[in-house]
């Protein structure tokens, strides 16, 4: 049972969702956090462009075959996957549901959860770094477009309030922060355990004003537990539709077995940390805790799942690949 645990920062996004729900905050106190939240987005993108290797990432392009399908699994398959998902009727799958699988399948892939799970399989984990580094410097423009293209009748940002809020959000700090890298990247990685405390708790702070907007506008009152179980299985559909994709599209394409196991759990991927910042810009207060909502359970399923998935695949390398060379 130990590989179906929760993970920590999913029970940590759930506890706050839980205190959203009890003590959601209002007037005046709303707004403080709301400010807050703006603040700790913009250093949080501060911080992903400064630990992001653009030279890495650039490096790996001679790999661009893998890197490739991985991007086409991330920003095109996923995106017409989740398409025709949103098309469910809404008496099945709510409207704000639907859009919040729509907005899931638009992100970037995830970097620590891809390069770790790569690594337990026994898969090529440069190319995995390359490949996630690639993903997420291609969200930050991909994903508010794909959003203005798939969800302009969703209340997604494509005016220009919106557009400005992207730019000064998280364009411009990702950017400050790839400029800072040459400076700070080395303090950064030596500093790694409490700066991730900070990510973190920027993240449960975006989680909690997000669904005390919720409560306050009494959105929750539109969901009952059948609409919670259909985005369950939605979030199920999507990920097993990914992940055989990828795998048997690997094989079909020639790929080695490691870089195989690469595409598979780059590609199908959804980053939670950079998708709930995100949202808070795309899209307004009363309705981010709804979008998210997709995001948090399948972030949690794809944890899940690809453990068990990368033991598979380790538990069944061949020989050569078990001895140190």
């Amino acid at each position: 049972m130990s590989r179906f645990r929760l993970d920590p920062f999913v029970l940590a996004i759930l506890a706050t969702v839980g205190v959203a729900t009890l003590l959601p905050a209002s007037g005046a106190v709303a707004s403080g956090f709301s400010t807050a939240t703006t603040i700790a987005v913009g250093l949080l993108f501060f911080l992903y462009g400064a630990r992001l290797s653009t030279a890495e990432a650039l490096d790996g392009l001679r790999h661009w075959k893998l890197h490739s399908v991985v991007l086409a699994a991330t920003f095109v398959l996923f995106p017409l996957l989740g398409l025709a998902l949103s098309l469910l009727p809404s008496s099945v799958l709510p409207a704000e549901l639907a859009a919040g699988v729509l907005f899931l399948a638009v992100l970037p892939s995830t970097v620590q959860s891809s390069i770790a799970f790569t690594s337990i399989a026994r898969g090529n984990v440069a190319a995995a770094i390359c490949s996630a580094s690639l993903s997420n410097l291609a969200g930050i423009v991909l994903t508010p477009l794909l959003v203005a293209l798939l969800l302009s009748g969703d209340g997604a940002g494509v005016d220009g309030s919106a557009v400005l809020g992207i730019v000064l959000q998280l364009l411009a700090p990702f950017v400050a922060g790839q400029l800072a890298r040459r400076w700070i990247g080395g303090w950064l990685t030596r500093n790694s355990a409490p700066l991730k405390v900070f990510d973190r708790g920027s993240i449960l702070l975006v989680v909690y004003t997000a669904f005390s907007a919720g409560m306050t506008e009494g959105i929750w009152h539109r969901l009952d537990v059948g609409h919670l179980a259909v985005l369950v299985a939605v979030c199920c559909v999507l990920l097993a539709a990914v992940l055989t994709a990828t795998g048997w599209g690997a094989r079909l394409l020639g790929f080695a077995r490691a870089d195989a196991i690469t595409i598979v759990f780059c590609g199908s991927k959804k980053s939670l940390a950079s998708g709930l910042p995100m949202a808070t810009v795309l899209f307004g207060p009363a309705r981010v805790g709804l979008i998210v909502l997709p995001l948090m359970l399948f972030h949690q399923i794809q944890l899940i799942v690809c453990a068990t998935l990368a033991r598979r695949y380790a538990a069944s390398a061949p020989v050569e690949e078990l001895v140190p060379a």
